[in-house]
């Protein structure tokens, strides 16, 4: 995959556009780091009179993004400090910034970040402009929502779901109760066999609507009835997993004896690198 261009965007909504290939405009992309997957954080502990350590957890730390530009007002009437003193309007040091990056497949993914650092130096007779930015939230994220309808099952009818992203991705499952229900249960596999059970016990009746949020950061149950909406966590049995979809074909179903009962699924494809 190419990159073709990237999008800034500031606070104000204002948005800058840097195209990869070499064009008439001011600023012209040198290089662009931080794309790759980023470093893993890695838990280990000490086991006296045992060589090695225990792995015990992994976790992706921030990315930083360095964007090299160089200034080129051949084709501008605004001279190289002008140009310069224009970044500022989006890469301000402290300043909170989205970015788009547009692949050739046609594929455009989002990441937000702050910027860290800005800097040109003033007496080069051909300047150019460093800049770092740190996103907290390393995935870059396709902003189109997919969305999944279907109904539950009384058996092992699967629905295949597949996941192009390289990073797991949690789901946002809404379930319209036309029928009472004491329990159900929420099952997703992958590629390996690798299996996800979410199992939910609780009384609903017809007119209910259940949203199953797995979403990393917003996880919860949420039960509205007659225009209330409340949290139904409690609902979710201790042993439970939350769902999340993984690279490839994820076999996925939604269980419930008795007839069935219609859901939505939505979910946001994540990737680790470009």
């Amino acid at each position: 995959m190419l990159l073709d261009r990237v999008d800034v965007t500031n606070a104000r909504g204002n948005v800058l556009t840097l195209q990869m290939q070499e064009d008439d405009g001011p600023y012209q992309v040198a290089d662009i780091d931080g794309l790759d997957p980023v470093k893993a954080i890695l838990v280990s502990t000490n086991n006296a009179g045992s060589d090695g350590e225990e792995f015990q957890s992994a976790k992706l730390g921030p990315r930083n993004l360095k964007i090299k530009l160089d200034l080129d007002p051949d084709f501008n009437p605004k001279g190289y400090s002008e140009l310069r003193n224009d970044l500022y309007s989006w890469f301000m040091t402290k300043a909170q910034i989205s970015l788009r990056f547009y692949l050739s497949t046609g594929l455009y993914v989002d990441i937000s970040g702050v910027v860290e650092s800005m800097s040109s130096p003033r007496f080069d007779q051909d300047p150019d402009v460093d800049i770092s930015i740190m996103c907290y939230k390393p995935d870059f994220i396709d902003p189109q929502m997919v969305t999944l309808e279907g109904h539950t099952v009384s058996d092992s009818t699967n629905t295949e779901i597949d996941y192009p992203g390289t990073v797991p991705a949690g789901l946002v499952l809404t379930i319209d109760f036309n029928r009472a229900v004491s329990d159900f249960s929420i099952y997703s596999s992958d590629e390996g066999g690798n299996p996800q059970q979410f199992d939910f016990s609780g009384s609903l009746v017809s007119g209910d609507q259940l949203v199953v949020s797995s979403l990393r950061g917003n996880k919860g149950v949420t039960l509205t009835r007659a225009g209330v909406s409340s949290s139904y966590l409690y609902g979710r049995t201790a042993q439970s997993t939350w769902i999340e979809l993984r690279e490839g074909l994820n076999q996925f179903r939604v269980y419930a004896e008795g007839d069935p009962i219609p859901y939505t699924a939505e979910y946001r494809v994540r990737y680790g690198g470009l």
